[in-house]
């Protein structure tokens, strides 16, 4: 098996749980417009960005043709919200084994960079106090193309100084799997297996730490 040098990690599902915020707000808003968002949808939502996710769950809604500043104030309330459920977070959030994965990656000079579509990554690595583990954080607020493109790993890379060849992607979703794979990345899935089309490897979680290192020795 090759042997990797960079690790790039999603956050929300891979390293914290904090995916079930992001729901709450979703679920919040279209209460708000009239309509039921369920769990199952979603799981449409995950590795995308904002607008998107309000795209689809208008679609979920049968809500159409609302302007742009409207949709723009959607957002804002959205993640308005989202910050206040945020605020409150602990390390009880921090999934089983990150610490201990992202601390031994290191010891064996392996570089790690976040690359997420969240545009809240900062506050939520300073509450759970994790900055520190990660060499390059490229989030949401340094993209143009959400997930499936596969820009925020290629930047990713290129903030690591490696190539993309080079590089392992812990995801969650299918769209995140998807955008590693366009960058010419190896995949591994962070769930189950159904959800991960497309992964070069399916974990349950970051617990699995010897499995991981395995892939960069």
């Amino acid at each position: 098996m090759k042997s990797y040098r960079y690790a790039l990690f999603d956050m929300d599902g891979v390293i914290v749980d904090t995916a079930k915020y992001h729901y709450e707000a979703w679920r919040r808003l279209a209460e708000g417009l009239g309509f039921e968002f369920t769990m199952a949808d979603n799981e449409r939502l995950k590795g995308v960005s904002r607008m998107r996710s309000l795209e689809i769950l208008l679609e979920v809604g049968n809500v159409k043709n609302l302007p742009s500043d409207r949709l723009e104030e959607l957002c804002r309330m959205k993640n308005s919200w989202y910050i206040d459920y945020i605020s409150k977070v602990d390390k009880r959030e921090i999934l089983k084994g990150t610490v201990e994965t992202l601390t031994l990656l290191r010891r064996n000079g392996i570089k790690i960079a976040l690359a997420t579509a969240s545009k809240n990554s900062q506050i939520i690595l300073e509450r759970l106090e994790l900055k520190d583990l990660f060499d390059a954080i490229i989030d949401g607020n340094l993209v143009e193309r959400p997930k499936p493109d596969p820009e925020v790993f290629l930047k990713a890379a290129e903030a690591l100084g490696g190539n993309p060849d080079e590089c392992v992607v812990f995801e969650d979703a299918y769209a995140g799997i998807e955008a590693a794979k366009k960058a010419g990345m190896y995949a591994v899935g962070i769930g189950d297996n159904s959800n991960l089309i497309g992964a070069d490897m399916v974990i349950p979680g970051l617990c699995e730490t010897d499995q991981i290192l395995q892939l960069f020795n």
